[in-house]
């Protein structure tokens, strides 16, 4: 635990400075996340990440979290332009590699590829919103899924009796899940009572209900990769925390979930 609080206490000093400093920095240090993340990810699929297809991959994560709006690029492309060439591509790389590379490989490194760089894209994207509001939007989510995190875990340590997908992740509880909604409900409604009316009191219980179950959703999702390669974390970059999938996995589903439904009052 002494491990755990000092590589959090670390790694949340370093992640809030390019935050509050937001643009370049913030993107860029989002942008070296994701990178590490799909280096994590091509790592537990046993394929070497230095191949052609994990190449690829890194090429594809890059460009889908490229600040290219920041960096007054004069062609933005849309994800839809950029996913579509990396599928062909990796379709023809199990040609090309006369299926060293098979299309069981391929499609799981593109899944990868897609899966990472849009989540990361999206927490790149809520600090440079439109509406000049991103860090609050940013700490808003953040803070939200935090809270579900830290409330699933002491309220099923207190309460939790029945198990919720105990072939997944034998520790979760249903009553853990349900405390982790109403936290991060009470933390969202916190964020819109001080918000100067930015936000309301009824999309903040949807932010923070979505917070909550999208996330414990993906962190679900990582646990039942991770149980599929027999490994307990996804990388060993943050001692007593594991990799940065492991410690972004609710956030690379809840970010992307929120922009796509628009639940953010400036769309």
């Amino acid at each position: 635990m002494k491990q755990r609080i000092i590589t959090g206490l670390v790694a949340a000093v370093l992640f809030l400075g390019p935050c509050l400093a937001g643009g370049l920095w913030f993107h860029g240090l989002v942008l070296i996340m994701s990178v590490i993340g799909y280096y994590e990810f091509v790592r537990m699929t046993k394929t070497s990440p230095w191949s052609g297809a994990g190449l690829l991959g890194f090429i594809g994560v890059i460009l889908l979290v490229f600040p290219w709006k920041l960096l007054g690029s004069p062609f933005v492309p849309d994800t839809l332009q950029l996913i579509w060439p990396l599928m062909l591509l990796f379709l023809f790389v199990t040609v090309v590699s006369k299926n060293q590379i098979n299309i069981n490989q391929a499609a799981l490194l593109f899944l990868g590829a897609v899966y990472i760089g849009i989540g990361f894209s999206y927490i790149a994207e809520s600090r440079n919103t439109p509406d000049g509001h991103g860090l609050f939007w940013t700490f808003l989510l953040l803070f939200s899924i935090w809270a579900s995190d830290a409330g699933a875990y002491f309220t099923g340590r207190r309460w939790g009796r029945n198990k919720l997908w105990p072939a997944i992740s034998p520790n979760k509880t249903v009553e853990g899940a349900l405390g982790g909604v109403l936290i991060a409900i009470v933390v969202a409604v916190l964020f819109a009572i001080f918000s100067g009316g930015l936000l309301s009191i009824g999309l903040a219980i949807l932010l923070g209900a979505s917070c909550a179950v999208i996330g414990q959703m993906g962190d679900l999702v990582q646990s039942a990769y991770k149980r599929v390669y027999g490994i307990k974390d996804s990388g060993t970059l943050l001692p007593g925390h594991g990799g940065i999938l492991d410690r972004c996995d609710s956030w690379i589903t809840v970010f992307p979930f929120v922009h796509i439904l628009m639940l953010l009052p400036f769309y």
